[in-house]
């Protein structure tokens, strides 16, 4: 069972992972085929890498850790890649991978998101999971689009329509 404050707690990380996946398609869009496999510079990763990194690490964290399966992550492949996947390929595969997360995660009880879990040789509460994989997702989705405006000079418009200008209250 969920107490009331999981619940909200959960809705909110599942709506902020939501966002992102949206976001990577839109640059996906921008991007050919070969630009998915194209790294910057040698210190850094192509987008391809970076969805394939989070398909991974979603995966491991909240699949494996919170979910119950079993864990085959092979971390370095996903940085090791150079090709084989398209990217439509690597879309699908991370809108399930998401898919999937966010409703673990909306349906995980409170007893889940409070006791200690071991994930990537670290010890963290399924609440610290979520925040991770949440903040994790945000992180690389912002890299993509770094990325991709530097590559196109394009604003991906991720608020198009918002008055970001907006006062409280």
């Amino acid at each position: 069972m969920q107490s009331t404050e999981i619940q909200e707690f959960a809705a909110q990380i599942a709506l902020h992972m939501d966002m992102n996946t949206p976001r990577l398609e839109k640059c996906l869009a921008e991007l050919t085929e070969s630009e998915l496999w194209q790294h910057p510079n040698p210190a850094s990763n192509s987008v391809g890498n970076l969805l394939l990194h989070l398909c991974g690490n979603i995966t491991q964290y909240v699949l494996c850790a919170l979910g119950g399966q079993p864990d085959h992550r092979v971390r370095d492949a996903e940085f090791a890649a150079s090709g084989g996947f398209s990217k439509s390929e690597l879309l699908e595969k991370l809108r399930a991978v998401v898919n999937e997360a966010t409703h673990i995660i909306r349906q995980a009880d409170t007893e889940t998101m409070l006791r200690k879990h071991k994930v990537q040789g670290f010890e963290m509460s399924g609440i610290a999971i979520a925040v991770h994989v949440c903040e994790h997702y945000s992180y690389h989705t912002g890299q993509v689009a770094f990325w991709v405006k530097l590559l196109k000079s394009k604003d991906l418009g991720f608020y198009a329509g918002v008055n970001l200008n907006a006062k409280n209250g």
